[in-house]
């Protein structure tokens, strides 16, 4: 019987198979590559981490070895995550902190050290924030303007780390604060929420 290749049912079943087939090809191709996707995944946020921890621009063949010696033990307390590093015979605290730029979320890893209120270094990251603004927080020149200072008041546990637009400190120690980012307050909004958050909680069970 001749095939009628005009016919709706042929058309009907015809693209019928075709979706399966294509469906099936990306599958096989997403599953066959997420192992690899997994793993860049892995070796990126280990990157991050390292800038945190002022250990930038490493070859992508050095990562694994440096993260494996620096990392020393991962921590959850009340609900609370954060991780110990041993960098150059010192103890620093890796605490990630999330939150809201203007477009989209930020994220970011900001390392303390053991006396538990200086920043040692931090690392940020945005999923959408407009370049040449918003998008300064990727950039180290801003990350380094965090490097030395103070999570608390003088004398308190009240955490007051703030990032504030140039000129509008106020009253606030220059210890505690980074000029925000000129013409991106919701962004620089966003990582003053941010980290006050994260550090708070982090504050909560490590002091």
């Amino acid at each position: 019987m001749k095939l009628n290749t005009n016919s709706n049912t042929y058309t009907i079943v015809y693209s019928a198979i075709l979706v399966v087939v294509v469906a099936f090809l990306l599958s096989f191709v997403y599953q066959s590559l997420k192992p690899m996707q997994d793993k860049n995944v892995a070796l990126d946020t280990k990157i991050h981490k390292l800038n945190a921890l002022n250990k930038r621009d490493l070859d992508k063949a050095d990562v694994e070895k440096i993260y494996a010696d620096a990392f020393v033990e991962e921590c959850n307390e009340d609900g609370v995550s954060y991780e110990v590093f041993n960098v150059d015979g010192q103890k620093k605290y890796l605490v990630p902190v999330k939150g809201q730029g203007l477009w989209g979320p930020i994220s970011g890893y900001i390392a303390v050290d053991e006396d538990k209120n200086t920043i040692f270094g931090t690392d940020f990251q945005h999923e959408s924030e407009t370049a040449g603004l918003g998008a300064l927080i990727t950039e180290q020149k801003f990350q380094d303007s965090f490097k030395g200072k103070k999570i608390f008041a003088e004398g308190t546990d009240e955490v007051v780390i703030s990032v504030v637009k140039s000129g509008k400190a106020g009253d606030i120690d220059a210890s505690n604060y980074v000029d925000g980012i000129t013409g991106a307050t919701l962004t620089s909004n966003g990582v003053h929420s941010m980290i006050n958050e994260g550090l708070k909680n982090f504050e909560r069970v490590v002091k």
